[in-house]
């Protein structure tokens, strides 16, 4: 009984800490391909993983909580083309990042990386 007390109070803290994080659309900084200021949740671009992140942080394999279904989106949005005919609003430097970052997804996931992330790498 008394490790069970112990479990749920640490889960309460737990919680109260991931209340206490900004995020944007119910995910952290840390979800996001591009963050210009991490104190802005404005300014957070490209979501591309699953709410699974907040509990995933340093416990679990992050690639496991990548959003597959989100990423063709925030790959589109970093083309010319953009995605829905709309660039990402970023500077050349941050959308070169994200494509790495991007890219680094789809190679530990061993995916084929995009041509639109290849053409920006």
């Amino acid at each position: 009984m008394k490790k069970l007390k112990g479990a749920i109070k640490k889960m309460s803290k737990v919680k109260e800490a991931i209340e206490k994080e900004k995020t944007k659309e119910g995910l952290p900084k840390e979800a996001f391909a591009i963050v210009e200021d991490p104190d802005d949740p404005e300014t957070w671009k490209l979501p591309h993983h699953t709410e699974a992140i907040l509990r995933a942080r340093d416990r679990l394999d992050i690639e496991k909580t990548v959003d597959w279904d989100r990423m063709p989106a925030a790959v589109a949005a970093l083309s010319r083309g953009g995605y829905r005919g709309e660039r990402v609003q970023a500077s050349a430097e941050d959308i070169i990042r994200a494509a790495r970052h991007l890219a680094r997804h789809y190679e530990a996931a061993k995916k084929p990386v995009p041509d639109t992330l290849g053409a920006l790498i």
